[in-house]
């Protein structure tokens, strides 16, 4: 405890010599020093932060998020999103609704780890662009479009997560497709690792990145919207003569919860072509899937929007969640290095 408390106190003082620098002396110091400069703890503040938000969000959620992915990829099975919680309760209990968890939570961990340290850095590069002298200085805009940018990087770490997970939350109505309606061998129930195992064996490496193109699509403005509506919120809810920081925890997990809806209301029917082309393996194309349910006229549009009522109710709290421990996780990382709140960007 006596070694970190002077570690904390030296590593204050550096930063705060440093903070206190000169152009000369900036230039002077050695490239092997720059990781003691206030912004050097930024990036992996933000990535934990990140992991440990993304990990709030697949325990709270991630039940609905089982029924969505049902209805998305098996609409004929259940009427709606109702009868579809109660049956996968009665058949498979508690751990049927949580099926996926461990890949869930892989993605989600990956994702918003990866999302909010390009976050971070997309916000410093929007300002430097646009000549603002910090991040803080951004309107909610600017945010927006930093999320939009930050998409792309979590897209890629989301991608092949994100298959084996919808997998494992359809594996119960493959089988019951395959067998006809008969009993279910043992053998043929797997674990996430046999997912994995089968998609190498058919399609190699590949074959985890099947509907990155929807993902993609469905990423960039969904975070958008996703970043832009909390930020709104964020100002919104602001009361008079306070910032944005001073919003009570409630008042930060509503602003997520909002954040939540833009993203889904805005996205919803990418993800329905994303979840049916990674578990349904038959349709290859995005076009080829957006274009089947749009020649059947609106029943298919309707269609596009199945397991919408679930989403929104998981992604309220499981969004505020996700904004709460964020942000609250990195108000304490930045205290333990020893750096102001007002620092961190």
């Amino acid at each position: 405890m006596v070694l970190f408390e002077e570690w904390q106190a030296w590593t204050h003082a550096m930063e705060h010599h440093y903070r206190h620098d000169t152009p000369q002396d900036s230039a002077e110091r050695p490239q092997s020093a720059q990781w003691l400069s206030p912004t050097f703890w930024d990036g992996p503040i933000d990535l934990v932060a990140g992991a440990l938000g993304g990990a709030a969000t697949v325990y709270v959620g991630q039940p609905l998020d089982t029924v969505k992915v049902k209805l998305q990829t098996f609409p004929q099975l259940y009427r709606n999103a109702y009868v579809c919680f109660v049956q996968t309760a009665r058949a498979q209990g508690l751990r049927g609704l949580y099926a996926g968890t461990v890949p869930s939570l892989a993605a989600n961990v990956g994702e918003n780890s990866v999302l909010f340290f390009a976050y971070g850095f997309c916000q410093k590069a929007t300002a430097s662009m646009i000549g603002k002298p910090s991040a803080r200085e951004l309107t909610d805009l600017d945010n927006a479009c930093a999320g939009f940018l930050a998409a792309f990087f979590s897209a890629l770490v989301l991608c092949p997560t994100e298959l084996v997970k919808c997998k494992m939350q359809a594996h119960e109505e493959i089988l019951r497709s395959q067998y006809a309606g008969g009993a279910v061998p043992a053998h043929a129930r797997v674990n996430p690792y046999g997912v994995c195992k089968s998609v190498f064996r058919e399609e190699g490496a590949r074959g985890f990145f099947r509907g990155l193109t929807s993902t993609m699509i469905r990423e960039m403005p969904g975070y958008f919207f996703f970043f832009g509506g909390y930020e709104v919120s964020r100002t919104l809810m602001t009361p008079p003569g306070k910032t944005k920081d001073d919003l009570s925890v409630f008042r930060l997990g509503v602003c997520g919860g909002i954040g939540g809806w833009c993203l889904w209301l805005s996205i919803y029917p990418f993800d329905l072509i994303k979840s049916r082309m990674q578990v349904l393996t038959d349709d290859t194309r995005f076009v080829t899937v957006l274009m089947s349910y749009l020649k059947r006229g609106l029943p298919g549009v309707r269609d596009m929007y199945r397991g919408l009522g679930p989403t929104l109710l998981r992604t309220f709290p499981a969004t505020g969640a996700l904004f709460i421990t964020v942000e609250y996780s990195r108000k304490l990382m930045h205290s333990l290095t020893g750096k102001d709140d007002d620092d961190y960007i």
